[in-house]
């Protein structure tokens, strides 16, 4: 009987929108709780020359070896936010990958037909839970509900710590977020 070889793990995942929809945000959160967990993580931001209302995207990278470059060319996963980043992005998606994509602000037809396309009425399920601005958080746990990458106790957990005093305020509805988010794709799979 032939030993079976276990792969190492290896994801990553491009998020994208406009600057203030807190991208950068569950960017670092993803990367912190990945890192939590004791796997190799990278977070790479990038921002346009506005702030508020610019383009702005990251990468996270997570693995169980050495990350060899946090450059990502096509990319597992998309996190789209709005209809420039979708343009943008949707053509880097590896085939076979995950789009996510916020259904409240994206009018845009999705092109691709390899791919698996979601999408979740983000800002809508956000007002739900009282928090607004909380799109972000709706979005991340649709992300880790589909993918499994990290499990949920492991994010809010995380998410306790990374917000820390200053802001533990914003923890509840976060987390109502984050939990509608992994609601919304239970059924998908």
């Amino acid at each position: 009987m032939k030993e079976s070889i276990k792969k190492p793990f290896y994801t990553d995942v491009l998020m994208a929108g406009f600057g203030g929809q807190g991208l950068m945000f569950i960017g670092k959160l993803l990367a912190f709780t990945a890192m939590k967990e004791k796997k190799n993580v990278t977070w790479i931001p990038s921002y346009g020359p506005e702030m508020r209302g610019g383009k702005a995207n990251c990468t996270v990278v997570i693995s169980d070896e050495e990350i060899a470059s946090p450059v990502i060319t096509s990319p597992h996963a998309l996190i789209m936010m709005n209809n420039p980043s979708l343009e943008a992005f949707e053509s880097m998606l590896k085939s076979g990958g995950v789009l996510i994509w916020n259904a409240s602000l994206i009018t845009k037809q999705i092109k691709r037909k390899n791919i698996t396309a979601i999408p979740v009425r983000a800002n809508e399920l956000a007002a739900q839970v009282g928090g607004e601005k909380a799109a972000n958080m709706v979005m991340l746990g649709a992300y880790i509900a589909y993918t499994g990458v990290l499990a949920k106790e492991a994010v809010v957990k995380a998410l306790k710590e990374f917000l820390g005093a200053k802001k533990s305020h914003f923890f509840s509805v976060n987390v109502r977020a984050f939990e509608k988010g992994m609601e919304c794709v239970a059924n998908i799979r």
